[in-house]
């Protein structure tokens, strides 16, 4: 390789220009209006995946295969059944992969991969809805398809124009919206998402604050009236950096943090100031129920734990050192 003829940067931009217009192209095209065109096709297809009992069958050779592989998973991770069927493979056992209640999803840009026949075949055969993606309507596997993705022709990215690129792109990011669309269309949250995705970092942000607040004894607490010297007493004994002030009727009243104590700190402050003068009314609290990700968001330099309340009763402390050791921070 002579540097004096290459030069890598120059090349990496013009190959993302390129593609860039290939996405451009597929934007168009699917806010392009009539019955007959690709934003139509997707609504159907859609709703045909919406509609299956079974699961999303994704198949491809080559390149192709390896996005159906990612769109599949995409599919999975996001609440809707899917399995990738490797087309040359099902002709050779696979097929009984294929129930009557699932849908095909196969890909392929020219829409001729001669490997997709036995599936397109047999989807036909067992009345299994098809749909296809391809750069291609009139291609064997868009004449075939029940619905026909049929996205615009684009340049590759390959100075030569033969390695997938720009189309490659362009089937994964088409998967990716029909994902969206889906977990969309069933209002899936990022609770649902948390049911998929218990390992690692992701797992331990969509993990509940039920799961690692403190309950019982370890909550510090002091009742309205008390005196500074004993509130900083509770503060130090469970190692929060704060005590929940409490009424009578057990109903929080406020919260006094290490910063309140800055912002009060005087001569007679543990003598005879009682901790309504130094307490902030109306803390932020938040619900076991919540996301460790949505504690994590309130949590901050300046809030160190929220108290966790359910149906206005207080039942536990999280601490930025808990998400800490769970993973989420």
């Amino acid at each position: 390789m002579s540097k004096s003829t290459f030069q890598a940067v120059p090349a990496a931009l013009r190959a993302l220009s390129i593609e860039q217009k290939g996405l451009e192209a597929l934007d168009l095209a699917l806010r392009a209006p009539g019955d007959d065109g690709l934003g139509a096709a997707f609504a159907r297809a859609v709703a045909a995946l919406g509609a299956a009992t079974g699961r999303v069958i994704v198949t491809g050779m080559g390149k192709s295969g390896h996005v159906a592989r990612k769109i599949a998973a995409t599919l999975a991770s996001t609440g809707q059944p899917a399995h990738f069927v490797h087309p040359a493979e099902a002709s050779h056992g696979d097929l009984g992969m294929v129930t009557n209640d699932d849908v095909v999803l196969a890909l392929s840009w020219s829409g001729e991969t001669a490997e997709l026949a036995a599936i397109i075949t047999y989807a036909k055969r067992f009345a299994i809805p098809l749909i296809a993606f391809t750069s291609r309507a009139d291609s064997a596997l868009g004449r075939e398809a029940d619905i026909c993705l049929c996205l615009p022709n684009a340049q590759e990215a390959c100075p030569n124009g033969l390695a997938p690129t720009t189309s490659t792109t362009m089937l994964l990011v088409l998967g990716d919206a029909l994902a969206v669309a889906l977990l969309e269309a069933r209002g899936f949250t990022a609770r649902d998402f948390g049911v998929f995705h218990p390992g690692g970092k992701l797992g331990a942000k969509l993990a509940y604050v039920r799961d690692v607040m403190h309950t019982g004894e370890r909550i510090p607490r002091i009742r309205i009236g008390a005196r500074m010297a004993d509130a900083i007493v509770e503060m130090s004994s469970k190692g929060f950096g704060c005590v929940g002030v409490f009424e009578p009727s057990g109903a929080l009243a406020g919260i006094i943090t290490d910063g309140d104590l800055r912002r009060h700190l005087r001569a007679n402050l543990l003598v005879d100031t009682p901790v309504e003068e130094v307490m902030t009314r109306s803390p932020r609290t938040i619900s076991p129920n919540a996301l460790a990700a949505e504690a994590l968001k309130i949590i901050s330099r300046r809030i160190s734990a929220l108290l966790v309340v359910e149906e206005a009763r207080v039942v536990g402390i999280v601490h930025f050192h808990d998400l800490l050791r769970l993973g989420a921070a």
